[in-house]
């Protein structure tokens, strides 16, 4: 009734001197909406709280109907209890729980369409009416929010995706340098025919400019199949891409190329330049492209060329080289070379020589004093001075200043010991050693050997300035000192056939040296200590019937590794030294294998490769991007006597052969029942994580 009431009180025409007239038009409402008339009267919000809208008069209204009003609600509470009632019987199934929920739905249902009326009666613009502009503003405040965590989400997804979209592109787009080590697969080439163990001219240095060492080789091919004689051979110098063994150029030469050697640098010649070296001619020669810049005729040649300091003053540095007389009475004549144009510099200095045996050197020495001595002898060691060696050949004194000095400790042995000069033709060299045997000299610096035969000034400036490694009497290795060339230490052993290998098995930052040595079919491989001499590393293997020096190896340890060649270990408690009779060579193995030593595990071999083939030289190639190590062998596959060999140039990544080499160890110590140590797992672990570096 209190619905119908306020209904009557706002319909339009309806409006008396009291707002409270009642109306009977609206009495019909009252009963079928009992339970919104309660809702009105307990919301004073609807228009019909005390004090609101019905002034002052509206109390006495209220006052003479209260009883009509108490009876109305009265009423409306009895409908509800019986909707509520027929509910119950209507939903047995529904928990207490879902019946509240529908009770609550259906308050707020009568409540909003309740609003909604009032709001229109009173012609607001929403279920509020009169509260309409706060609805729009919390609506505009809602917009700003959303608009404000948009914004944030913008700016932490926009750098999220740029940093995405630049991995990638580093990852997918940008491709890899040239000579990568996915590039870079194991590559073998078979390449001319075998001359039998005598190793062939071999190079390493980069003419494709691809920052890989590429690989020059001196070649031997044969026109048919019978037996060849010098009128029916083709030779020639090849250049092998180290990335994928292709044929880059080739140059044929008129004889055999005893000795190639690169990295002579010209200021007009951007591309490096390569010596070819027969027995009767010196040719320079484009890296890149193999044309010829020019070449000498000489007779004779029995060395490689000796890079020497500029003589003329022309920026380029000039040769020396190491020929036979013309006159058979004497044994060597040393040759200077212009290293601009190829001209001979006066004439060759020859010289008789005490000594006689295997030719040493020539090699460039740098005194303390800054005086250039060339040792050279057949069987011993001899140094004439650089000066006194382009006087008597031009018969002038070099330009520069420095090359004009003289080591006055150097020249005051001659006083003292007047025996061990050779006067020729005025010539005075000075006798280092001529009491033994010289077998091999090499300067004590990383990096010497396995072809090393490069002119690069750097190399070649390090070198001449270094102590000497001295094999001779055939089981005597010594060291000389800078100084004055006297033995620092001398270590005895069995006769040493191959030249020293030089890399750091301690960290005490001096070289070692690493050696073979064969006896009675039994190969030792021994480490000496660069300091005193002492020895660090020894252990045995069946004899592989080769002369083929080691390789040492610069790695990430700070530590060298050496790779060499032999057959099966020997190990002292399982064979013993008497199985072999004196005097009685052991069977040839049908196998060789070329293993890994690292200091870091002395007892252990990696076993990197296999092979019935004969490798008669060898060289290391460096690549710095993939921290890697190239291992290039060339051999002769066994053939029927009937039939030449063929010559087989490989190359084999070193971190690709460890992933796949197997462990050997040497003398096991450990007991029985004990775990053998160091573990399978902790070693292969080391291994795949060692990288290689140039030294």
């Amino acid at each position: 009734m209190a619905a119908a009431l306020s209904r009557a009180l706002k319909l339009p025409g309806k409006k008396g001197s009291e707002l409270g007239e009642y109306d009977p038009l609206t009495q019909a409402d009252s009963e079928d909406e009992s339970e919104e008339d309660d809702l009105v009267l307990n919301y004073p919000r609807n228009g019909l709280g005390r004090d609101s809208c019905l002034g002052t008069g509206s109390s006495k209204l209220r006052g003479g109907r209260s009883g009509r009003l108490v009876g109305a609600e009265d009423e409306a509470q009895e409908d509800e209890e019986e909707e509520e009632d027929e509910w119950r019987e209507r939903l047995p199934s529904k928990s207490r729980q879902d019946r509240d929920d529908m009770k609550g739905m259906q308050y707020w249902s009568h409540r909003d369409s309740g609003r909604d009326r009032t709001g229109e009666d009173r012609g607001g613009p929403g279920p509020l009416g009169g509260a309409g502009l706060g609805v729009r503003s919390s609506e505009a405040e809602e917009k700003r929010m959303r608009m404000k965590s948009a914004i944030r989400t913008a700016f932490f997804l926009v750098p999220v995706v740029c940093a995405t979209l630049l991995v990638l592109l580093c990852a997918f787009l940008i491709p890899c340098q040239k000579g990568g080590l996915g590039n870079r697969t194991q590559w073998e080439r078979e390449l001319g025919d075998a001359g039998g163990v005598t190793p062939p001219a071999l190079a390493l240095w980069d003419v494709d400019g691809d920052s890989v060492e590429d690989v020059l080789l001196g070649v031997t091919e044969c026109t048919n199949d019978t037996h060849s004689t010098q009128g029916n051979k083709i030779y020639s110098a090849v250049a092998l891409s180290a990335v994928s063994g292709q044929v880059l150029w080739r140059k044929v030469m008129r004889e055999s190329v005893m000795y190639i050697q690169c990295g002579l640098q010209y200021s007009s010649q951007p591309s490096p330049v390569c010596l070819l070296i027969g027995k009767s001619i010196l040719m320079a020669i484009n890296g890149t492209t193999g044309k010829i810049l020019w070449s000498v005729l000489l007779k004779n040649i029995e060395s490689q060329a000796v890079l020497l300091p500029d003589l003329q003053g022309d920026t380029v540095p000039d040769l020396l080289v190491a020929t036979l007389p013309a006159d058979e009475a004497l044994d060597l004549s040393l040759t200077l070379i212009s290293g601009l144009t190829g001209a001979k510099l006066g004439h060759p200095v020859p010289f008789n020589l005490t000594g006689q045996g295997k030719l040493i050197g020539p090699l460039l020495h740098e005194t303390q004093q800054g005086a250039y001595y060339i040792l050279f002898g057949l069987g011993n060691v001899e140094a004439i001075s650089l000066r006194d060696i382009y006087f008597r050949a031009t018969g002038k004194l070099p330009i520069t200043q420095p090359l004009r000095r003289k080591d006055s400790s150097w020249e005051e042995l001659k006083k003292t010991n007047s025996s061990s000069f050779i006067h020729n033709y005025r010539h005075v060299a000075l006798v280092i050693l001529g009491s033994e045997r010289v077998e091999f000299l090499l300067p004590l610096v990383a990096g010497f050997g396995n072809n090393h035969n490069s002119l690069d000034t750097v190399s070649n400036l390090n070198a001449t300035k270094s102590e000497w490694v001295l094999v001779y009497g055939s089981s005597k290795l010594s060291v000389l000192r800078q100084t004055d060339m006297h033995k620092k230490w001398t270590y005895k052993s069995p006769p040493i056939h191959s030249q020293p290998a030089l890399g750091h098995f301690n960290d005490d930052g001096i070289l070692d040296l690493f050696f073979q040595h064969s006896a009675n079919g039994i190969m030792k491989a021994e480490v000496i200590d660069g300091v005193d001499g002492h020895l660090l590393w020894t252990a045995e293997f069946v004899c592989p019937r080769l002369v083929l020096e080691a390789s040492a190896m610069s790695t990430s340890t700070g530590l060298s590794a050496f790779v060499f060649w032999a057959s099966e270990p020997i190990k002292a408690e399982t064979v013993p030294k008497a199985t072999v009779a004196p005097g009685v060579a052991a069977a040839e193995p049908l196998i060789r294998k070329l293993f890994l030593l690292h200091p870091v595990y002395p007892t252990i071999l990696l076993e990197l490769t296999s092979t019935t083939h004969t490798t008669v030289t060898s060289a290391v190639s460096y690549q710095e991007n993939q921290k890697d190590a190239s291992y290039i062998t060339v051999s002769s596959r066994p053939t029927p006597d009937s039939e030449p060999g063929a010559r087989i140039v490989k190359s084999m990544s070193l971190r690709a052969a460890i992933t796949k080499g197997q462990i050997v160890r040497l003398g096991e110590s450990n007991k029985a029942g004990e775990p053998v140590k160091p573990g399978v797992f902790e070693v292969n672990k080391f291994f795949r994580h060692l990288t290689f570096k140039n030294q």
